[in-house]
């Protein structure tokens, strides 16, 4: 099968449109000039973006600076499908080791963020015994990543994942369920909670 050529459409089109140059030149220069700040000087361009998603020597895909960040900058929501733990068990029935999940626990606990549905690269930043950035949730009980410190361009932005567990165990099946991979001086091994 041939591909129809566009030329002649984009003839037609251009024959059957009136020039209007001047006046939405006019228009558009008038909204800019409307847009300026008061000192008449144009705005800054935007920042990029603070971070990237790319592959971690920690696990998978990690989060990175793509610029020096300041200590306190709020950096992305934590956002997904908010279900209750029954259907988070329903979902994920058995828990893969070693432990992977981008579940969120929020608010008394009875309900978490499913980041696989509907999540933002947030679910990407990796677990650290000694991270430099945490998880807050505010009172509408949305989860925000900030940094805990200053954070240089290159820098993977990891938080500790707190992870808690009613099942009792050894240390040894915590190490081979919940491990980390972070690698800093004082890592405790596992992502879980310290007790």
């Amino acid at each position: 099968m041939k591909k129809k050529s566009t030329t002649s459409v984009k003839q037609a089109t251009e024959k059957k449109t009136p020039v209007k140059t001047p006046v939405k030149t006019a228009v558009k220069t008038a909204v800019k000039l409307d847009k300026l700040p008061e000192s008449g000087k144009p705005a800054k361009p935007a920042k990029p973006p603070a971070f990237t998603i790319r592959k971690s020597v920690i696990h998978g895909r990690g989060a990175f600076a793509t610029r020096d960040i300041r200590k306190g900058k709020k950096l992305v929501e934590y956002t997904g499908e908010l279900i209750t733990w029954e259907e988070a068990e329903r979902r994920y029935p058995v828990d893969p080791i070693p432990y992977h999940t981008f579940l969120f626990e929020i608010g008394d606990g009875s309900h978490c963020l499913d980041a696989a549905r509907r999540g933002t690269p947030a679910k990407w930043f990796n677990h650290c015994c000694k991270p430099n950035c945490e998880a807050e949730e505010d009172e509408d009980e949305r989860v925000f990543l900030r940094t805990k410190r200053a954070i240089k361009e290159g820098e993977e932005l990891t938080y500790d994942y707190n992870l808690t567990c009613e099942e009792k165990m050894k240390k040894s099946e915590r190490l081979r369920r919940y491990p980390c991979w972070c690698g800093v001086k004082k890592c405790r091994g596992t992502m879980l909670a310290k007790k």
